[in-house]
């Protein structure tokens, strides 16, 4: 029987020799059967070693795999690497546990998608699913089975470089984006060879740091956190979410590697959740700075007994538990039920009938043909048109354009700051793009200026582009100088229309790149004047992992497009959307600030005693208007949207009852287009302060200009409802507002009842 011969009869009881049966996923009661044999033959060294995550393979790592002192490791990637590591685990070690092989796979391995705060903005939940199909079966490809994704952080404070992770601030969006992610990577059975056991992080609150400073403190109410931070971990529990990830940050006082509330007393004991928790990377050693711990030995009992089942990095657990447990301050049952935990997904995942890779995938399943397609695709729907006056989008063919700035031809930061397995090589810049639509002739290119990095800037191995002094492009024309401004102003002279690309490196965004201001950095500003002189037709596309501050833009520039990053098929979808293959879709999955001052802005606010009126004495500035420069769910197409005739099938809603509400919408220009319909509802009287507006619902139309469509919704009563004071959950009775709009702050209006 080969290596399955060394396996203990325990674990062949439902081995089977083809891979179709190994899908088949054994029932619960089987699983739990596995897991308490397993368990009764561990000793306490052993035991903790499945608690510990290490990084790396090296032959010390390797070492202790084989004494059974780790049962996880971080980083080892390609099949033959991973098959190496899981060898020991699975062949040399005494009981034959097999290794569980995590990576982070935030919008894709090798075939690099847009980050989520973009893909999230497509409001298309099948196609995010897509994507994480095809980032599941790259990385297991790989021999990577678990990811750390997806990140489902609601965000307010674009200050905070992990915004650019999340799908925003919008607790009902964040939750269906957070299921779709969770059913695209683990599909029916996370046991299928080409599927990955996601892990819903970091929970909780991580968004909500105080300043927008990563790993900062959080201090917000408990109304709060169940109302605006849980719902998308909510949501992906219920998805079926294998593991989930503790954060960084303090709430309320209490480390979330050691919070017990929120670990065991929610997530367990409320929500049921079977999975297991790991911590961040080293957190549970941060206790200590924390100041809840005096030293690692008590940090490993502090986050154990919270209820965090795997210590990722640091050692603490594999070192310490069984210290503690001799010692008779940490109990043995503690011990036992973080080990179910981490068997239990380990027998779900089909990693001890099939712990190995299949060599011949990595030739087949990585950046295929058809992953692209799907990149392209969602790339298309992820960017964002915020303005175009006087129609200059999309752009003739016959035109000659100028492409200037220093994102314009980027590879590295196409690709965004959590790159997977990402390669640089494979991305096309939209430099790159815009000549595949145009004879070369036809564009004149010039950097213009560097963006200089921020030193604490450069996050997830994404390397600051060195300054460069030419493109070498398929020809088009460059300089031998290093990127000046003069160039970029000849270049602009000689074309009909100016592409401008703008905004962060990606190093500036993610973890660990806070940023205490918007402006373009650099001189890009300088570049902007220069160009803006020269009075040609700009369009100002931005790439960037946050909102910038371009209260300047709209009054100056007559087209801006937010790409944020696409990913490998960034300049391909780019050119699509400026020469008019496709119609923008996109929508703002955040409220976009006029300035850092304003921060934080978001469309679910509650009304205040003193709201928005004529005088003086309101909340708000007296500098600027409190109401962003664009709203959460806006985005513009190339045609024109009219809303009418709201319907409510019933004016009173029970409270075990649902919501039935329609309108027409109809495309009123002269080109096919994509609306992104939203329904937002506004509870008048309750307990508590309601929020204006909260979405409720979704819905992409696609329509040809004169057609026109209904859209829509159900929405149950019970999703009406929010917390009283007492943190009990209520569906007032009274009267609700209701609209169907194009973002949150337009729609066709209506009211109903709940009695």
């Amino acid at each position: 029987m080969g290596r399955l011969s060394r396996f203990p009869l325990c674990f062949l009881l439902f081995a089977a020799p083809s891979i179709a049966l190994a899908q088949q996923q054994p029932s619960d009661e089987q699983i739990e059967h596995r897991v308490n044999e397993i368990l009764g033959r561990m000793s306490i060294d052993e035991k903790a070693g499945q608690l510990t995550q290490a990084a790396g393979n090296s032959p010390e790592t390797l070492e202790k795999v084989r004494q059974g002192k780790i049962g996880s490791l971080l980083g080892v990637l390609g099949a033959k690497n991973a098959n190496d590591a899981q060898r020991v685990a699975v062949e040399d070690s005494r009981l034959k546990i097999p290794l569980i092989l995590g990576f982070d796979v935030i919008h894709g391995f090798r075939t690099v998608f847009p980050v989520p705060l973009a893909s999230a903005g497509s409001f298309d939940l099948k196609l995010i699913e897509q994507a994480e199909q095809v980032a599941a079966k790259e990385a297991t490809s790989a021999g990577v089975k678990w990811t750390f994704a997806p990140m489902v952080d609601i965000g307010r404070d674009p200050r905070w470089g992990r915004i650019v992770e999340g799908a925003g601030e919008d607790p009902y969006l964040g939750s269906q984006v957070a299921a779709a992610k969770v059913k695209g990577f683990q599909g029916r059975n996370m046991a299928d060879p080409d599927r990955v056991i996601a892990c819903a992080k970091h929970y909780v609150a991580y968004g909500a740091t105080e300043g927008g400073r990563d790993y900062n403190t959080v201090d917000i109410s408990e109304k709060l956190l169940r109302e605006m931070y849980l719902p998308p971990f909510r949501a992906a529990v219920d998805a079926g979410v294998g593991t989930l990830m503790s954060a960084f940050n303090d709430l309320n006082g209490v480390p979330a590697t050691a919070n017990r509330h929120t670990l065991t007393e929610i997530l367990r004991d409320e929500w049921k959740f079977q999975g297991f928790v790991v911590s961040d990377y080293d957190s549970v050693h941060e206790l200590i700075p924390h100041g809840i711990a005096g030293d690692d030995s008590e940090a490993a009992l502090e986050a154990l007994t919270a209820g965090v089942d795997m210590d990722m990095a640091d050692g603490d657990y594999a070192k310490y538990i069984p210290q503690l447990v001799q010692s008779g301050r940490l109990q043995s049952s503690i011990v036992d039920e973080a080990v179910r935990r981490v068997l239990r997904v380990k027998l779900q995942a089909g990693l001890f009938e099939h712990p190995y890779a299949d060599l011949g995938r990595e030739k087949t399943d990585l950046l295929t043909r058809e992953s692209r397609q799907v990149a392209r695709k969602l790339a298309q729907e992820s960017l964002v048109l915020l303005e175009n006056k006087g129609q200059v989008l999309p752009i003739g063919k016959d035109k000659t354009v100028a492409v200037i700035g220093p994102l314009a031809d980027d590879k590295a930061s196409q690709l965004g700051p959590w790159a997977g397995n990402g390669q640089a090589k494979d991305a096309v810049t939209p430099l790159e793009g815009i000549i595949g639509r145009l004879n070369k002739d036809r564009v004149f290119y010039a950097k213009g200026v560097d963006i200089p990095p921020y030193e604490s800037g450069l996050a997830a191995g994404v390397a600051a582009p060195a300054p460069s002094t030419a493109t070498g492009v398929r020809g088009v024309e460059t300089s031998k100088r290093p990127a000046n401004i003069e160039d970029a102003v000849k270049a602009a002279t000689k074309a009909d229309i100016v592409l401008l690309f703008v905004g962060e490196l990606a190093g500036m965004t993610g973890e660990a790149s806070s940023r205490s201001s918007f402006d373009l950095p650099g001189d890009q500003m300088k570049l902007v004047d220069r160009l803006l002189a020269i009075q040609k037709p700009i369009v100002m596309v931005i790439e960037s992992g946050r909102p910038l501050d371009i209260r300047w833009a709209p009054e100056r520039i007559p087209a801006i497009i937010q790409t944020w990053y696409l990913g490998i098929e960034a300049g391909n979808a780019i050119a699509d959307v400026l020469f008019g293959d496709v119609s923008p879709s996109g929508r703002l999955a955040l409220s976009w600030p006029r300035s850092v001052g304003e921060i934080p802005t978001y469309y679910n606010h509650n009304n205040t005693g003193r709201p928005s009126s004529p005088d003086r004495w309101h909340t708000g500035y007296l500098d600027q208007t409190s109401e962003p420069l664009f709203p959460f769910g806006y985005g513009l197409t190339y045609t024109s949207f009219h809303y009418s005739n709201l319907r409510i099938e019933s004016p009173i809603v029970s409270h075990d009852g649902t919501l039935q509400v329609s309108a027409d919408v109809e495309n009123t220009g002269d080109r096919e287009g994509t609306e992104v319909v939203q329904l937002y509802v506004h509870d008048r009287v309750a307990p508590t302060s309601r929020p204006v507006r909260e979405l409720k619902g979704f819905e992409r139309l696609t329509l040809r200009p004169g057609e026109h469509k209904t859209a829509a919704f159900k929405v149950l009563a019970n999703d009406l409802g929010s917390y009283d004071s007492q943190l009990k959950w209520i569906v007032p009775a009274g009267t609700y507002d209701v609209w169907i709009a194009a973002d949150s702050r337009s729609g066709v209006h209506g009211t109903f009842e709940v009695r």
